[in-house]
């Protein structure tokens, strides 16, 4: 088989260059050329072994030693191997060579003379030298694109969740295909993870964050993504030292990404400011990560433990004047001036997303004016019930019950505590619960002044 005369020199050759085991190629060829020997000799027990001298892999048909024969070309009986002159019992296998290739052609017909009682070594194809031959290269291209696909995930699946640089090569389907570590790999970026109005062409240098190392998918093997908020993350670790360090930390992050990011940030050493830490001397840090991602603004804010100071801070750069907190849904109402709502909610409300995003509270975002109007007609409505009063309904607004529909849901014993006997609470808890569903109707008067100096101090009842 001239076509396979130097497999021995080229399997060394792929294993060197191709770092890949010689044995386990071996192997690989062994069995391939098996599996397509049985393919041809269909009736036959097949085994293969690869010659280290030749280069070649010989086949053995395999001979079951039996009392009588049932299957001429799998079972010898044990009369017929004396009569050949081997020496065998009942159970034993005997192996003899399979002379397939056509320059071997006088070695089988040779083999088939001096056993002629055996009729499992009469006819041999010859022929089937050249399907060997080419099984054996088939099999080795397929195994080193295997080998390689597993030193590939293998050299890079601890790098998932870092940063990888690499150039545009191609485009694939609206995919990206990167090359990376200087030609050795190349990565994909699927569309799903590019950044909307973010044009790459061929030869461009970007920095990707690894988002996995896929070892099952046919194409590249490592996934990258330019929409992440790892890539914020780690593009921050790289230009602060103090993240690098752990003296600063990222508590939080929230993108959209070739909009605009937030990150929230605390120090573990109180001489350090991590806000700074992160902005660097006039804005150095801040603006190598800008420039990464191409414009894309960031907002650095200050964690607190505190859920309600840092909403405030989330919602940065615009103020809070108050905060109304509702812990079972974990909502947050902000209040914030008029003349500010428009920055606190953000172009297409882009910032309070975020910041609820990076806080994880639900945030709703209201006007002084609003909140004000809200409130007038709240304490209205709950001083129109019998037996309450403008007074006794605003106490009870400062303690949290702040609609009818709290009054209805209100726990009787403590709203007993506030007007005085169980009774009367149960008549308002019903008379809130009525004209909340809609059964009756209240004669609300909307004449109860407010003192606008109210909404700027924080009232009682857990609000700051």
């Amino acid at each position: 088989m001239e076509e396979n005369v130097n497999l021995s020199t080229v399997i060394d050759a792929v294993c060197q260059e191709k770092n890949i085991q010689r044995d386990v190629l071996i192997d690989t060829v062994e069995q391939a050329v098996a599996t397509a020997a049985k393919r041809v000799f269909a009736d036959r027990e097949i085994e293969a072994s690869f010659d280290l001298d030749t280069g070649n892999v010989n086949l053995f048909q395999v001979l079951y030693v039996v009392d009588k024969v049932e299957l001429a070309m799998r079972e010898i009986s044990v009369e017929q191997a004396r009569r050949a002159g081997l020496e065998a019992e009942v159970g034993d296998e005997l192996l003899f060579q399979i002379f397939y290739l056509e320059e071997d052609h006088k070695q089988a017909e040779a083999q088939a003379k001096q056993y002629p009682e055996i009729p499992a070594l009469q006819k041999v194809n010859t022929a089937f030298g050249r399907i060997a031959a080419q099984t054996a290269k088939q099999v080795i291209i397929q195994r080193v694109r295997e080998a390689e696909r597993e030193n590939l995930y293998d050299r890079y699946k601890d790098k998932k969740g870092e940063l990888m640089t690499g150039i545009v090569r191609r485009f694939e389907r609206g995919s990206i295909v990167v090359e990376v570590d200087n030609g050795r790999a190349e990565a994909i970026l699927p569309s799903r993870d590019q950044v909307p109005r973010e044009s790459l062409r061929p030869g461009d240098r970007i920095v990707a964050y690894v988002k996995d190392v896929d070892k099952s998918a046919r194409g590249p093997q490592i996934i990258l993504s330019r929409t992440h908020k790892g890539l914020v993350e780690k593009l921050f670790e790289h230009e602060v030292p103090e993240i690098f360090e752990g003296i600063v930390r990222i508590e939080a992050c929230a993108r959209e990404p070739g909009a605009r990011s937030k990150i929230a940030v605390s120090s573990r050493d109180r001489d350090v400011d991590p806000v700074g830490a992160c902005v660097g001397m006039r804005g150095s840090r801040v603006q190598a990560v800008v420039q990464e991602l191409r414009g894309e603004k960031i907002d650095i804010v200050p964690f607190d433990e505190d859920p309600a100071r840092f909403v405030c801070n989330a919602i940065q750069p615009a103020q809070v004047s108050r905060v109304l907190i509702d812990a079972e849904r974990h909502t947050m109402e902000l209040v914030v001036p008029d003349d500010k709502l428009s920055l606190a909610i953000g172009k297409k409300g882009q910032n309070v997303r975020l910041a609820s995003r990076l806080t994880g509270w639900r945030i709703d975002i209201h006007s002084q004016s609003k909140i004000r109007e809200m409130e007038r007609r709240s304490r209205a409505e709950m001083a129109a019930i019998p037996g309450v009063g403008r007074d006794l309904a605003a106490h009870m607004f400062d303690l949290g019950w702040r609609s009818l529909r709290d009054l209805a849901v209100a726990n009787i014993d403590e709203l007993a505590q506030i007007v005085g006997s169980a009774d009367a609470a149960d008549a308002i808890i019903d008379t809130a619960n009525d004209a909340a569903s809609g059964k009756i109707e209240l004669e609300v008067v909307y004449d109860i002044e407010e003192d606008e100096d109210d909404l700027d101090a924080p009232p009682p009842g857990g609000d700051v």
